[in-house]
């Protein structure tokens, strides 16, 4: 198998996505030493749940652009969850402008963008082919071997 695959004890994955999330009203509130606490803080988190790796992180003055390895133990949609109420907590504590204007500590928009990076598709589907074509003349060589 190729190198980019991981292991976990039951599965080998390779499961990379981009994701953007973004304060509540695309404020522009990630700048200068929050922009850098918030990415400190960001890939503290990360290193705290098993096999998430965040391989690119920018963080822009009203959204979070990040690239990251997910092992598929983890739902996306949890690890966000994780991901966002930690650092709200952490960064609304820190920095006490944004517990005032965040009430109730909600600092981030309710959702997020997500999408998956991998094996290229046309890669994939020709890979699947040739499977099955290679089934094929194996099934026709071993019944001529029993004939």
């Amino acid at each position: 198998m190729p190198r980019q695959f991981k292991r976990l004890s039951h599965s080998v994955y390779e499961c990379k996505y981009h994701i953007v999330f973004c304060p509540k009203y695309r404020y522009q509130i990630l700048r200068d030493e929050v922009a850098e606490y918030t990415r400190q803080q960001i890939y503290r988190l990360c290193r705290q749940k098993e096999g998430v790796e965040v391989l690119e992180l920018k963080v822009q003055p009203d959204h979070v652009h990040l690239v990251m390895s997910i092992p598929p133990k983890y739902a996306v949609s949890n690890f966000m969850g994780y991901l966002k109420g930690k650092l709200a907590t952490r960064l609304c504590a820190r920095y006490e402008r944004l517990g005032r204007r965040y009430w109730g500590r909600h600092l981030w928009s309710r959702g997020y963008c997500v999408s998956t990076i991998g094996l290229d598709e046309d890669r994939i589907r020709k890979y699947v082919k040739w499977q099955e074509q290679r089934e094929k003349r194996l099934e026709a060589t071993q019944g001529k071997l029993f004939d």
